[in-house]
């Protein structure tokens, strides 16, 4: 890495390792309130260090990532982890609605306990 890349903001490393799709999206969703950076709201401008945790809420999951490297350039999927470490939780299972056929009406009371004890371990 050169000098210049030792400072680098938020909505650019976000780009670069493909949080998001765009710059600007980026910058929206850091303004928005939904990029943390260890717990804290942030600021497009903001400059990533090498050790931090950035949190980014979207709509289907929350990525939690711990920056290994700056980069000023966006990077292929395969290379993301070089400079990133992803922290996130498991995606959550999938839910009984899914395994139930459009159309097949309610659930008998037999499918009904099955769905709760797989949903959350009760009857």
């Amino acid at each position: 890495m050169s000098a210049t890349d030792s400072v680098v903001r938020l909505d650019k490393w976000l780009w670069a390792v493909r949080a998001y799709k765009t710059r600007n999206l980026a910058a929206d969703a850091i303004r928005g309130g939904h990029v943390k950076i260890n717990g804290e709201r942030a600021k497009p401008a903001h400059s990533v260090r090498i050790g931090e945790q950035i949190s980014v809420c979207r709509e289907d999951r929350t990525l939690i990532l711990r920056v290994k490297a700056l980069l000023q350039l966006r990077v292929g999927a395969a290379l993301v982890g070089n400079y990133c470490d992803d922290l996130s939780p498991p995606e959550p299972p999938e839910t009984a609605q899914a395994w139930r056929e459009a159309g097949e009406g309610r659930p008998s009371r037999q499918q009904r306990r099955e769905i709760h004890r797989i949903l959350w371990g009760t009857e």
